[in-house]
């Protein structure tokens, strides 16, 4: 029996010696290897942190203390920790407990968490709730890791945070990682720390002075931080950047020395105030394959727990992922029109774009976590003359709509924003579903909203957008595969705001948009029956206008189908133009309903929301039904 059997919850891991932590670091690392193994999850992450979640379960009183761990790519210790061990197995299912940090799903989840750069903010304003409610020995932590730290938003919350007498300790969890390796200046500046040997060996001279003495005058403590701030200054030739913040600075600091960790966060929490803890850590401690191959250990899939080969499938005929059809379709746009530039924000190797990366490495930009800076980034390089493709996630997009509205489209600069994942994702859930762009980029004048049924599809809108003067241009497209094997066809322009008819009938006509028509198809060409008529939208906005009075002429009973919320996509835009003109018709609407959905693959959720096969023939069922009982009650 090890010693994790015997914790289910913090109050039971603060039973065990410190000189049995080590032991029981290695059992939890071990149950993350065993369990991803099987049922796959953000690993590298999660085998970073497990010390620190163990040091600070271990010194910190959660849940009353308030944890809060950005983005949540690493809380698999935490919640093996916390009552969910057993549940751990089934992570990021149908039915299962979420990848990331839930509120509804425990209490030892202070703050729910998916997307990057927010954990400071949340975490100064329960410090800030605390003390305003006379909580004095309440506790506030945020674990932040580097890559998060080079969003935006942290740089407003740590600014924010120095000027407040708030008790918060923001850990900065160093791995010198995002899921790319990270860029910018931030990271050289972090490097340069950690790296010092002269700063950290008179460092940790400090620490043990420190740690020798059992009370320390405030006024002492402030010399000792003064004498430090100035070393520090001297020897990194330059200022600290979180101290200029008004944030009190510690480290760096081993992140797997468990028992000096124990030694520092207790020193720390004795010390009130907003400070920071900078702790060096490996992504993918403690699985050789995870250090070394860090990004493709980021959430590898299946893989075998003895030898570390990942499990791969099978069959090689298979269709492309669009990320990969995204990938190859710009680099070969951009070595024909030299304007063409590639922008994401960290995620070159997720939408692919590092494969243009690799041929044409000035002409494409990982800006860190940045969205909204990426987007007017982009706007900057179209506004001079050249053709910007930013892709960013569906989901992460809403971080950047302000400026899609002010720099992108109110200046009409032709900015090709290629959404990826939009739609469902499948298992991390609905943090990361892309199931409002259609939405929210549709009330936006001058934007080209584009949806590709297939691969050959999206090479063809791509080729369109980067022509001249098309202003701004969205294209978006799901997480996974396609639907074609021979995708790589020759370009051709595709007119804008033009839909298909992709299969005649005479009585129901199914409207859809995107790779989820494709699901449709399969349903209208296997019916035994020519009743029901498939349309392919192609653009939302600019919306075929001329295909909607053709199918309001010829169709009294309509179905919309989109992979988004029903709300303010397809489906309203249609009964809009219904209303407009003064049609009348049953329209039955289906996407995403009025609610978050959590995760689960792709077809289980299509299933929950009615809109996998299953539904779609359902509606058409619905539809027919009707129709027959309006007929007889006509005669």
């Amino acid at each position: 029996m090890g010693i994790l059997d015997s914790i289910n919850i913090p109050t039971d891991l603060k039973k065990v010696p410190e000189d049995s932590l080590i032991q029981l670091c290695e059992e939890v690392r071990r149950k993350i290897i065993d369990d991803c193994a099987e049922n796959p999850g953000h690993l590298g992450s999660s085998l970073g942190v497990v010390e620190l979640t163990v040091a600070l379960h271990y010194v910190f009183n959660t849940p009353y203390d308030n944890l809060i761990w950005d983005v949540g790519h690493q809380s698999y210790a935490h919640k093996i920790l916390t009552g969910r061990k057993e549940q751990f197995k089934n992570k990021r299912q149908y039915g299962g407990i979420s990848g990331f940090p839930k509120i509804a799903e425990s209490e030892y989840d202070s703050f729910g968490t998916g997307h990057s750069s927010t954990s400071i903010s949340a975490a100064l304003g329960m410090a800030v709730a605390a003390k305003i409610q006379g909580e004095t020995h309440r506790q506030t932590i945020a674990v932040i890791g580097d890559g998060a730290m080079t969003g935006g938003m942290a740089f407003e919350a740590l600014n924010n945070a120095g000027v407040y007498d708030s008790n918060l300790l923001i850990i900065l969890n160093d791995n010198n990682m995002a899921i790319d390796p990270n860029v910018g200046g931030l990271n050289e500046y972090l490097l340069d720390i950690s790296t010092s040997k002269t700063y950290n060996k008179i460092k940790e001279d400090v620490w043990n002075v420190l740690g020798k003495l059992n009370r320390i005058s405030p006024r002492m403590r402030n010399f000792i931080q003064n004498i430090d701030n100035s070393i520090k200054a001297i020897l990194l030739k330059r200022s600290n950047l979180f101290e200029a913040m008004g944030m009190r600075y510690f480290g760096p600091v081993d992140g797997h020395d468990i028992n000096h960790l124990i030694k520092v966060l207790r020193d720390l929490k004795a010390i009130n105030g907003p400070k920071i803890l900078h702790c060096i850590t490996v992504k993918g401690k403690g699985f050789k394959e995870a250090e070394t191959h860090q990004t493709l250990w980021h959430a590898p899939g299946k893989f075998n727990k003895v030898t570390g080969e990942r499990i791969k499938e099978v069959n090689t005929n298979l269709p492309a992922k669009f990320q990969d059809v995204f990938g190859n379709t710009i680099l070969e746009l951009a070595k024909s029109n030299k304007k063409i530039i590639g922008i994401t924000p960290a995620m070159p190797t997720g939408c692919s774009l590092n494969i243009m990366m690799h041929e044409m490495p000035e002409r494409c930009f990982d800006v860190g976590i940045a969205e909204q800076h990426a987007v007017t980034f982009s706007a900057g390089l179209a506004a001079k003359g050249f053709v910007p493709f930013c892709n960013i996630y569906s989901s992460f997009m809403q971080r950047a709509y302000d400026q899609v509205i002010h720099d992108v489209a109110l200046q009409n600069l032709n900015v090709i924003l290629c959404l990826d994942r939009a739609g469902f994702v499948g298992s991390d859930g609905a943090t990361h579903h892309g199931a409002y762009d259609l939405a929210y980029f549709r009330c936006i004048p001058n934007m080209t909203i584009a949806a590709p049924l297939n691969e050959e599809e999206l090479r063809n809108m791509m080729y369109t957008a980067q022509l001249p003067n098309q202003g701004p241009f969205s294209i978006r497209y799901p997480r996974g595969r396609g639907y074609l094997t021979d995708w790589h066809t020759p370009f051709r322009k595709m007119e804008i705001g033009k839909g298909r008819c992709l299969i005649e009938g005479n009585k129901i006509a199914i409207l859809s948009i995107g790779a989820i028509g494709n699901v449709a198809k399969s349903v209208v060409e296997n019916m035994q029956t020519q009743d029901v008529a498939l349309y392919d939208m192609r653009f939302l906005k600019p919306i075929d206008i001329n295909l909607l009075h053709d199918v309001f002429h010829k169709f009294s009973r309509i179905i919309t189908l989109e992979d988004g919320c029903i709300q303010g996509g397809l489906g309203s835009a249609v009964l809009e133009f219904m209303a407009d003109h003064h049609y009348q018709a049953q329209v039955k609407r289906l996407g995403i309903p009025d609610s978050f959905i959590e995760h689960g693959t792709q077809e289980q959720l299509y299933a929950e929301c009615g809109f996998d096969q299953k539904g779609i023939l359902n509606a058409i069922h619905e539809m027919s039904v009707t129709e027959t009982q309006f007929q007889q009650t006509e005669h």
